[in-house]
């Protein structure tokens, strides 16, 4: 089931208007889970690092074992193009994927060769600056390379990032700070995570238990350029209750504010309110430096 409206798919060549069935029966990735995705964001007439989402599909892809049938550059193009049927006021989540077809001789492993692919175009509202969300702990973690794909955006990873987010839900916030399999802060259950302490913005390193998110890295830059130091680092479910900040980055949202970590509540959030302001801020010159080099 879709989350968005006025849904346009790009399938076996062409685009369609609509939701429509990509996947059979027997398809591998409908039945031993080996599926990828990518999400950017076309918002305000722009597709803030839709080349780079677009180059880590195939990324994710590989890692999964599953052959690209297409070169980054060519999604790019794809996904452009179906964007035209789209205004400037139409937020779209953007969706490319891959998934194996064929299993090998004992059906576990995806076969060489056969690749299903499919773009997913949906129009759905970008949350509005102001509106924050609460943490909890989960007594769920994320897993680590040894026994998972840490390193794909890939579909099977997701089941244990919602036994998260159910998880906190139920004790009534509304995301978890999720803990690494040493007891390390590592991310929300969908999205990465930064704090602020005495005007220094920390986030978890990147350890291979979560992906390090494009957006995560959008924000580092812009801050470290505008003079703010930001620091990646071993952090723990305490220093989140010592920080003065803490706030989401995602493609979904880009800036998540976070109004509360259990009972420990925070103030007004001005480096957030910073960093929403910087990426838009590069969002747009970024696209017109594109089109300028077009």
């Amino acid at each position: 089931m879709a989350f968005g409206t006025n849904i346009r798919t790009f399938f076996d060549g062409r685009w369609h208007e609509g939701d429509i069935a990509v996947m059979k029966a027997a398809d591998h990735g409908i039945w031993q889970g080996s599926s990828v995705f990518d999400g950017a964001r076309y918002f305000e007439g722009i597709a803030p690092d839709l080349d780079a989402h677009c180059a880590r599909l195939n990324r994710s892809a590989e890692a999964l074992m599953i052959e690209p049938s297409m070169a980054a550059d060519e999604i790019t193009a794809i996904v452009r193009e179906g964007l035209k049927a789209y205004g400037k006021d139409q937020p779209v989540y953007i969706r490319p994927m891959y998934w194996a077809i064929h299993g090998s001789d004992l059906g576990v492993a995806p076969a060489a060769g056969a690749t299903g692919f499919a773009i997913s175009l949906e129009e759905v509202a970008m949350p509005p600056a102001e509106k924050a969300t609460t943490l909890t702990t989960t007594s769920f973690r994320r897993p680590v390379l040894a026994d998972n794909v840490c390193n794909a955006k890939a579909g099977c990873l997701y089941p244990n990032n919602a036994r998260m987010l159910v998880e906190a839900q139920r004790k009534g916030f509304g995301n978890a700070l999720v803990q690494d399999a040493m007891g390390n802060v590592a991310e929300s259950a969908t999205a990465n995570v930064f704090m602020v302490r005495d005007g220094v913005v920390f986030t978890p390193i990147a350890n291979g238990t979560f992906l390090s998110g494009l957006t995560r890295a959008r924000h580092i830059a812009n801050l470290r350029a505008d003079g703010v130091e930001v620091v990646e680092a071993v952090l723990t479910l305490e220093d989140f209750r010592a920080a003065d900040e803490v706030f989401l980055s995602g493609n979904f949202a880009k800036v998540t504010p976070v109004s509360a970590f259990d009972d420990r509540r925070y103030g007004d959030n001005p480096v957030t309110k910073r960093v929403r302001a910087l990426y838009w801020d590069w969002a747009h010159s970024a696209e017109a430096r594109a089109a300028a080099a077009a």
